[in-house]
Order: structure tokens, then sequence, then C-alpha cells
């Protein structure tokens, strides 16, 4: 028995979901998201979507779950948006942006500029005293995980001083150093 899977997904106002020859279209005040699907049916009625399995077999079990996690994601992008804050630690490490290109000072002798996809928006946020922050928002959850995920490789956090690009609110495991 799937525990995520059997759970119904509610559909907020101004959310509407369209469900065409193994295709999911999800449409909101944000924009508009497809996803394709197979192993499961998907049925929209009075304000909720159900996502039912045909049988107990292995692939439909494991589709189960998936599909309906995916389709929740998308209803609360298209209604409240996703957001992932990435904190830059370090001396001189800076980010600045001019409409969608990321322009990170991390170290290296040359800046790192990075495209980024017209659906994401960002943000940088540089306070005298703190660390600067990158915040890229979209309504779209595997795309903010995977370009936050690409800034992130640049210069990972390191184990001795925590320096690098790290989530906020992320936890290192510290190494303790010669000294110890």
């Amino acid at each position: 028995m799937s525990r995520i899977g059997n759970n119904p997904i509610a559909i907020p106002d101004g959310v509407t979901i369209e469900v065409k020859d193994k295709v999911i279209t999800v449409k909101g005040k944000l924009g508009e998201l497809t996803q394709d699907f197979s192993g499961v049916d998907v049925k929209v009625e009075d304000g909720q979507a159900w996502v039912t399995r045909p049988s107990d077999s292995k692939e439909h079990k494991a589709k189960h779950g998936l599909y309906r996690s995916l389709i929740l994601n998308m209803v609360e992008g298209v209604s409240k948006g996703w957001t992932k804050e990435l904190e830059l630690v370090g001396v001189g490490y800076r980010a600045s942006n001019q409409g969608q290109k990321l322009d990170l000072a991390l170290g290296f002798s040359h800046n790192i500029v990075f495209d980024l996809a017209p659906e994401v928006k960002v943000e940088t946020i540089s306070e005298k005293g703190k660390n600067p922050i990158v915040k890229l928002t979209s309504h779209d959850k595997q795309l903010v995980g995977h370009i936050a995920a690409k800034i992130r490789s640049f210069r990972k956090p390191e184990p001795y001083k925590g320096k690098g690009v790290k989530f906020v609110g992320e936890q290192l495991r510290r190494k303790a150093g010669k000294s110890a």
C-alpha cells in the first residue's frame, strides 16, 4: 500500500488540471507545467486529483507515489512558487546579477558568469557584515533545484573552514584540523 500515492491532491482556487493522452497539464497564476506519465491513472473530480494504479505490480507501485508527488509539486509551484537560497561563505566571495546573468566571484582567477533559464527569477542580497545570498525563484521545482545544485557545484563547501557555496540552513559536516 502506498501511503503517499493514496492521498488526494487538493487543487487550490485558480489552478486547473487537464489530463489528456498520458500528459498532465497544470495551469495557475504563476505559469503552466506539463508532465508525461505512465503506469498510473489520474482522475480530477470536485477540487481534488487522485492517482490510482491499475495493479499491484512492482512497476505500478513504484510509479504510484512518484507521480502523485510530481503532480503535487506542480500544483504548489503554479500557485505559490518555489524558492532556493544559496549562501556564499568566504572572504571576497561576491554575487551580482544583471537580468538573467549571475556573476559570481568565488576566489578563482576569473569571475563565473552563469546564464539562467528565463523561467527562474534571480535576486542577489549583499549586506555589510553578512555573507552574500543568491535567491532563486520559479514555478518549476525541478528546474530551481537543478540550477541551485549547479551553482553550488562551482565551489562546494569544504569541511575544515566551511568556505564555499551552501544552501541557507544547510548543516555542514566539519572536521578538526591538524592542531586537534
